[in-house]
């Protein structure tokens, strides 16, 4: 028994027209239908938007989103490079606060753009100069030999 000899909606058999070569449609339908469409509301958000309070919230909330899905444009080949860009043009507004005002909330935001704060601790000296030894093994006939012996810092 096939689809069309039941009333039941879901496709009991696999034809060309409910498969074939068609790409799965899984989930929601995309929210930006072309690179374009995503580029110009992206350019009016920068436009509109004073420069200090540009933050990749704020461009979400301006393209009705969320930034998840800005998180998942990303990944799309398509809209890859547009989503990059604008995110890297936020985080140029953060590195020139920085460099300006040292502020710590700015610090953690540029952290979401995987920058690190790193800081090297000496756990092994204390921060004194380390002097050199030399170690000469004596043998039990007071003999000396510093052969094969090198010094260590």
């Amino acid at each position: 028994m096939n689809e069309t000899t039941t009333n039941n909606p879901i496709p009991t058999e696999f034809t060309e027209d409910n498969v074939g070569n068609k790409a799965n449609k899984v989930g929601r339908p995309l929210k930006f239908k072309s690179v374009e469409e995503l580029q110009s509301k992206i350019e009016a958000y920068f436009k509109e938007t004073p420069k200090e309070e540009w933050t990749i919230t704020g461009l979400a909330l301006a393209l009705d989103t969320f930034r998840s899905v800005l998180c998942d444009y990303e990944d799309k080949d398509e809209f890859a490079y547009t989503i990059k860009r604008a995110k890297q043009i936020i985080e140029n507004g953060y590195e020139i606060d920085l460099k300006k005002y040292g502020r710590t909330g700015t610090i953690f935001a540029l952290k979401n753009f995987d920058w690190k704060d790193k800081s090297e601790q000496d756990i092994t000296s204390g921060g004194e100069k380390i002097n050199k030894v030399l170690v000469e093994f004596i043998d039990g006939n007071n003999d000396s030999n510093t052969e094969g012996i090198q010094e260590t810092v």
